[in-house]
């Protein structure tokens, strides 16, 4: 039977989720994309439903319970009665479409319309050529992932299990026989069987275990995984390269730059204060626009000459590609940290009065939780997750505590721990940018300023990163998601699959992230505020390539 409060519960939280979205959409949407751009906002709305909901799916199933041997009938007491195989299977099949086919899609729909704009061609073009621009792309796309996948599918797809045999001599009649007697009700109905009927082993009992022999040796199960499961394999595979870098970066940046925004909250200037922050930013602002002309001058000289640079092929070619390139991104960077510095003046003196100064308390609060859960996230992973055994398991073991005397705040905990490690992510994918930013564009989530791309690009990383979430919470609360469905999926079939094995039983991820985490606290703790290239240098840079 299908119990009442995790179907509610699942209700609620999904239409909570639509309201986030729809929120998060309209909060941060540029004005330009208001009354456009439909379809893409439509896919950052389910695309942000469908990555929350998959580590949602962590602590539903860990209050369904269906992996308990009792919810095979006779004590179903404990078991939700959702069909949670078929819910993974949904999510297992929507991440890479969405990641691989939607997304792209769309970002190629929406970025072919700033193209034809910025060309001058975008009044009077008919919304086909949009799609067949998108289309070209796209197909691309499509043909290389689905190569890459088909080809993994069929030579990868193979787990081997290692068991471990049991025998018996002379079987299991040694064992006594009990006969379990029927309970009634007053009217003589008879209930339900539940454990309690149980009775406690017996001498003979024990003397059939004492015959029982254990197979040094282990051996081993192969099976071929279905689609559906070697797909959500491959996809947590791929996720844990971005998880990795960007949620271990996360870690640590997250809470800091939470408890920075308290440390540097907007102060009342006085006169001198005022005069010496607004010639700073004149400065500043004088630099970066000489910069952006010299960069608008280069661009239309190159497009003068011709693209004959000779290609992917020459190597002169792209040497001089990559340091538009980073050229471009580094001025991108200086230009947001400058926005962001005249955003705080303008709080410090002409919106003084109208900034609400709750705002950094509420910062310091969620970075002190943020430190918190960081700290026990990495103790966690040192006690529980890499030794072998573990040393304890700490955790497991408060959320065991929890369920004790109120269940339901300890499937809230893991909500909480495995949705932080999502905003972490996201955190340390911006964080990244900022502090490299001649390797990755930046797509900052900034209020009224936000356009689909953006968006896009947010929703598809978070979208990576969720099976991997997903696959590490469930190794790291083996414990108390023992009795998951997830936890067969991916602590069983996928650990052991071929090729992909060897990252994680030697938890080479794993490792990476708590490496990565640390040398992130040091290189913060060190420089803890962003900077900006020098723009002097990016201009000279330009004059002496353009002489």
């Amino acid at each position: 039977m299908v119990d009442v409060f995790l179907i509610v519960a699942t209700v609620v939280v999904f239409l909570i989720l639509i309201v986030a979205g729809l929120y998060l959409l309209v909060y941060f949407q540029h004005p330009d994309d208001k009354w456009d751009a439909w379809g893409p906002k439509i896919i950052v709305i389910s695309g942000f439903i469908i990555a929350c909901a998959t580590v949602l799916l962590l602590p539903l199933d860990v209050a369904n319970n269906e992996g308990y041997a009792g919810c095979d009938g006779y004590d179903t007491r404990l078991c939700g009665g959702l069909n949670m195989d078929l819910f993974w299977d949904i999510f297992y099949w929507l991440v890479p479409i969405y990641v691989f086919l939607l997304i792209p899609f769309f970002t190629f729909y929406y970025e072919a319309d700033d193209g034809m704009l910025m060309a001058g061609t975008s009044v009077g073009t008919k919304p086909n050529n949009r799609l067949c621009e998108a289309l070209k792309y796209q197909i691309a796309t499509t043909i290389i992932f689905g190569l890459i996948f088909a080809l993994c599918f069929i030579f990868l797809n193979e787990t081997d299990i290692p068991v471990r045999e049991y025998s018996v001599q002379g079987g299991f009649g040694k064992g006594a026989v009990y006969q379990v007697v029927p309970r009634t009700d007053n009217n003589g109905t008879i209930l339900p069987f539940t454990s309690d009927q149980f009775e406690d082993m017996g001498s003979p009992d024990s003397a059939s275990l004492s015959d029982v022999s254990r197979d040094p040796n282990l051996g081993s199960i192969q099976l071929q995984l279905n689609i559906s499961t070697f797909f959500a394999g491959f996809m947590a595979f791929v996720g844990w390269f971005f998880f990795v870098l960007f949620g271990g970066i996360g870690l640590s940046a997250l809470p800091l730059d939470l408890v920075l925004s308290f440390v540097n909250r907007p102060r009342h200037m006085d006169a001198v204060e005022f005069a010496e922050a607004q010639i700073a930013l004149r400065e500043r602002v004088n630099e970066l626009v000489d910069l952006g002309e010299l960069i608008k001058l280069e661009e239309e000289e190159k497009e003068q000459a011709g693209n004959n640079g000779g290609g992917w092929f020459n190597r002169e070619a792209r040497r001089k590609a990559h340091e538009d390139r980073k050229t471009v991104l580094q001025f991108k960077q200086a230009v947001f940290l400058l926005e962001q510095d005249v955003e705080d003046f303008q709080n410090c003196s002409a919106n003084y009065t109208k900034y609400n100064p709750l705002i950094p308390w509420f910062s310091l609060l969620f970075g002190i939780c943020g430190a918190i859960v960081s700290f026990f996230w990495i103790l966690h992973i040192i006690l529980f997750v890499l030794p072998d055994p573990p040393i304890v398991p700490f955790l497991n073991n408060y959320f065991q505590w929890f369920d004790g005397w109120f269940p339901l705040f300890g499937v809230l905990s893991v909500l909480v721990f495995s949705f932080y490690l999502l905003c972490c992510a996201v955190k340390g994918c911006f964080k990244f940018g900022l502090r490299f930013p001649g390797i990755i564009h930046l797509h900052p989530m900034k209020r009224g300023k936000t356009y689909m791309s953006s968006f896009l690009f947010n929703i598809s990383l978070i979208l990576l990163c969720s099976l991997p979430v997903v696959q590490f919470s469930t190794d790291a609360f083996a414990d108390y998601a023992r009795n998951t469905t997830v936890y067969q999926v991916f602590g069983t079939q996928i650990r052991y699959l071929k090729f992909f094995r060897w990252f994680w039983i030697n938890n080479v991820f794993v490792y990476s992230l708590v490496i990565l985490a640390m040398l992130t606290s040091l290189f913060l703790a060190c420089r803890p505020r962003d900077s900006s290239a020098n723009s002097l240098e990016l201009r000279d840079r330009l004059r002496a390539r353009r002489a």
